[in-house]
């Protein structure tokens, strides 16, 4: 099957941004990440351990890193901040671009993998994105306290040559280097929400969809067991 182009292709691709994430954070990879960050945690990582991969979705409480007095502090908080009005979907994603964010209350969510979906019947095939290099990255986030405790939305920025065959955005994904400068912004904003290098990620088929995935996505990928 040949790969669909224009219009065509912008309707394979799923409208949704990732809304599927995974933990599998063990305890040595996780404190490798922070010291490479340069991040003393006050508070224990133990709640940010994940010794099997677990599935985040949108809606489910996982860890994020943020600032807390003069280090950093890891806590559970749910995804997704409330919507603005009844009946509208949870704001699970915050477009990056033109925003300052020197008043947010930022954070990073620590993740081994997202994951991207593509077709226009479900199932859709599944797609997993990783670092190359690292086992453990974050996702550049904003935090804030609502009624029923903290919440948090991921960052999104045009996609990088990895991600762009599959979604006309990701989100903000920061190295273990890149945590503290966030965390503290001690850098401009446009200089580390940005779309990564190709190679940077690797992406592998985990699921394939109802419809066969185009093959210029098959050639990019390597394959899951259930794929």
């Amino acid at each position: 099957m040949l790969a669909p182009g224009g219009a065509e292709a912008r309707a394979w691709r799923c409208p949704c941004m990732c809304n599927d994430y995974e933990r599998y954070l063990p305890a040595d990879k996780l404190e490798q990440a922070l010291s490479t960050a340069g991040l003393e945690a006050a508070a224990a990582i133990g709640n940010a351990v994940c010794a099997d991969p677990i599935e985040v979705r949108v809606g489910d409480k996982a860890p994020v890193i943020h600032s807390f007095g003069n280090s950093v502090a890891v806590s559970s908080m749910r995804w997704g901040f409330a919507p603005g009005r009844k009946g509208a979907a949870p704001v699970f994603n915050f477009r990056a671009e033109g925003r300052r964010f020197r008043s947010s209350k930022r954070c990073v969510v620590p993740a081994s993998a997202f994951f991207e979906f593509t077709g226009t019947r479900s199932p859709k095939s599944k797609w997993r994105f990783h670092l190359s290099e690292v086992p453990v990255f974050g996702v550049a986030g904003l935090w804030h306290e609502e009624t029923d405790g903290g919440a948090f939305t991921m960052l999104t920025v045009p996609p990088g040559a990895d991600v762009q065959p599959f979604h006309d955005r990701q989100i903000a994904v920061l190295p273990p280097s890149l945590w503290a400068l966030w965390i503290y912004l001690d850098r401009e904003e446009a200089e580390l929400l940005a779309p990564m290098p190709a190679g940077t990620l690797k992406v592998e088929l985990t699921r394939r969809g109802v419809q066969p995935p185009p093959t210029d996505l098959l050639e990019r990928a390597s394959f899951g067991e259930d794929a």
